[in-house]
């Protein structure tokens, strides 16, 4: 049994590493012919905090931000498809 379960984890992680691999490769190629980026107009918020554990959210304005056409963060930047559906940054 423990070695069924150790066998499906190391099959597992090998999976996801060569994916990444695959996506960083994929990505590479698309930065090379010029378009591997993106750019994604976010809000931005401040959070201020207050008396008894509550915070304060304030709007900080937009911000373009660049993100990465892969399926994972690439180069720093996150991953184009999160950061649409993520277009709110909180800051503390």
């Amino acid at each position: 049994m423990v070695r069924a379960v150790a066998n499906v984890t190391v099959s597992v992680l090998a999976a996801v590493m060569l994916v990444y691999i695959g996506d960083w490769a994929v990505w590479r190629v698309k930065v090379a012919r010029g378009g591997g980026m993106g750019s994604v107009t976010v809000g931005m918020l401040q959070v201020a905090e207050m008396k008894g554990n509550k915070e304060a959210y304030f709007p900080d304005g937009k911000e373009v931000v660049q993100c990465s056409k892969s399926l994972f963060p690439q180069a720093g930047a996150g991953a184009c498809w999160w950061v649409e559906q993520h277009r709110t940054i909180f800051e503390r």
